[in-house]
């Protein structure tokens, strides 16, 4: 548990705090208002989302990998009305088994995670076929400037925001590795840096493609895994 990982935790939602009042916050539960049946959030970070899911949730389990941050998670718990199981573990290595879950939340994460293809494919495996990713992410400018920016900032990026990337073209992984994107909104994160600022709000379905067993790489992608 490193220093600077413990310092980044403390500071988090306050740091996030004028970007959820400014629109953020709205927009995750008009998003998680859809989330149904058995729920996975992966990085749940400090637990930002717990309070935002309805009625339609039967159970809902989270999982983040970063200690000083699970932490802060658990202590919001107590004050919830519904059971949350948390579970350490990263996005990349999902201990679940195949086809366990009805919707699978990622807000603000897919930045982060160390290998993004990877990540989607432990989603699309641990949900049900037909099951639904609910996603809020920043991304890739479709703008060749700011795209460009981008660039060159996401070294300093990841620096100040802890291994967060600004320049993932995230859409595109999420089709690759077996969803299909049935709504997809485009906007701007509220409060960021310019270069952080293009934002994807979006609602994409599990295909019926056939996915291999052990380590949750999809067939029609397991040579280029």
């Amino acid at each position: 548990m490193s220093l600077r990982g413990r310092l980044f935790a403390a500071g988090y939602d306050r740091m996030l705090a004028r970007v959820e009042k400014a629109g953020l916050h709205a927009r995750r539960e008009s998003l998680l208002s859809d989330a149904s049946g058995r729920v996975l959030e992966i990085g749940a970070g400090t637990g930002l989302n717990l309070d935002l899911y309805g009625d339609a949730v039967e159970s809902l389990t989270v999982t983040e990998p970063e200690e000083p941050m699970a932490q802060r998670l658990e202590a919001k718990l107590p004050d919830l009305s519904r059971d949350v199981t948390v579970v350490r573990a990263p996005a990349e290595d999902l201990p679940f088994p195949d086809d366990e879950f009805d919707t699978v939340v990622a807000t603000l994460v897919l930045c982060t995670v160390a290998d993004q293809p990877r990540a989607l494919r432990e989603a699309r495996r641990v949900l049900k076929p037909g099951g639904r990713l609910l996603f809020i992410e920043h991304v890739r400018s479709d703008d060749r400037k700011l795209a460009k920016w981008q660039d060159r900032m996401n070294r300093v990026n990841r620096f100040v925001a802890y291994g967060c990337n600004c320049n993932r073209s995230t859409v595109d992984a999420i089709r690759g590795a077996g969803f299909d994107v049935d709504e997809l909104e485009r906007g701007e994160l509220p409060k960021a840096p310019p270069f952080a600022r293009p934002l994807v709000i979006g609602r994409a379905v599990a295909n019926g493609r056939a996915y291999e067993t052990g380590g949750g790489v999809p067939a029609a992608l397991a040579d280029n895994a």
